[in-house]
């Protein structure tokens, strides 16, 4: 079963920087007891403290290291090449670990590999009981390099072992519950974080060449992205318009989330015009009211009562089927004489 988390009153103190650290993760996009608006995981002071984690079955425990050749993930892997790496490496840390904690020498080409371990056998319960991990909001240096105890923790982190630490960034944004601390290796977290300044660039390219070329489909953008649709009209200036769709991208308009939003206007970028123009008149349609959802969880047209669909998706799809051309020509004439103003 796997080991507990307690929680305990420390005094707060600095960090360093390091390449490789373990960080509090919060997203600032969730509430946390309005920790989030600080930066913060935990309340100052705080710290959470793990024992590595421990799995019993049959009355044997097997404890998530990343140490253990003979673990489920390192059997389970298909490739037998990159089985027996894994099982080199595998040998080749824990026969250095070995040395230099017990001064146990042991060749990791060694048949009997296994059995002349001293410390660092996988059911060497008394040893890895004492494998605990415990961080705050300042970020918990590992050294690998130098300090065999923080090599440990580094393998058993990436191999899931501290439930409260997640592998790596990305995997912390992934989680359906996010951990609470994730480990910052320098390469892997400015590659996530180059990854979202890729995608904002290339909304804001996109957006400088909408302006230039295209600036009647930004009019359509904008009114599809922006939280005041209604706002925008054919006379609206175009310097306007790329101001306002510039701050979306930022994280400054109704969507906060950069990435999101980004990834919202380049996905917008890429509609066909007729697609956009029909998503810019259904909402518009829905603000002026001439379109409306009731009780049955339909949405109407409401002159005439004609069902279009359950969402503004349906209604797009709707207006596109050459059968309903006389329910578009009505929104059309309706919703453009707004647009025209």
């Amino acid at each position: 079963m796997a080991r507990g988390i307690s929680i305990v009153q420390v005094p707060y103190e600095g960090a360093k920087s390091t390449s490789v650290t373990i960080r509090p993760y919060f997203d600032p996009e969730a509430s946390n007891l309005g920790l989030e608006r600080y930066g913060m995981a935990l309340y100052d002071g705080v710290f959470h403290e793990e024992q590595l984690a421990c799995i019993e079955r049959n009355g044997i425990s097997r404890y998530i290291t990343g140490l253990n050749e003979f673990a489920p993930e390192v059997k389970n892997i298909a490739n037998k090449e990159e089985r027996e790496a894994k099982i080199k490496e595998i040998r080749k840390v824990v026969s250095q670990l070995e040395k230099e904690l017990c001064a146990n020498i042991v060749d990791p080409d060694d048949p009997e590999f296994w059995n002349k371990l001293k410390l660092l056998r996988p059911d060497n319960n008394e040893f890895w009981d004492r494998i605990t991990l415990r961080c705050g909001n300042d970020q918990v240096i590992l050294d690998p390099a130098k300090d065999p105890y923080d090599l440990i923790k580094l393998y058993a982190i990436e191999a899931g072992g501290f439930s409260m630490v997640a592998p790596s960034l990305e995997t912390a944004k992934s989680k359906a519950v996010p951990p609470k601390f994730f480990l910052d290796k320098a390469v892997d977290t400015i590659a996530t974080k180059t990854e979202l300044k890729k995608l904002k660039n290339k909304a804001l390219s996109e957006l400088d060449s909408l302006f230039n070329k295209n600036p009647n489909k930004l009019l359509y953008i904008a009114k599809v992205l922006d939280g005041n649709s209604a706002s925008y009209k054919k006379s609206t200036p175009n310097d306007l318009i790329y101001d306002n769709m510039d701050r979306y991208i930022n994280g400054d308009g109704i969507e906060t989330n950069l990435h999101r939003a980004a990834k919202s206007f380049i996905d917008a970028a890429d509609l066909d015009m007729e697609t956009l123009k029909l998503r810019a008149l259904v909402k518009d349609a829905t603000f002026y009211k001439y379109i409306t959802a009731r009780s049955d969880g339909f949405i109407y047209e409401v002159s005439e009562s004609i069902q279009m669909g359950r969402n503004p998706s349906d209604c797009v799809e709707f207006l596109k089927n050459p059968l309903n051309d006389q329910v578009l020509l009505k929104l059309q004439k309706k919703v453009e004489y707004h647009w025209k103003q």
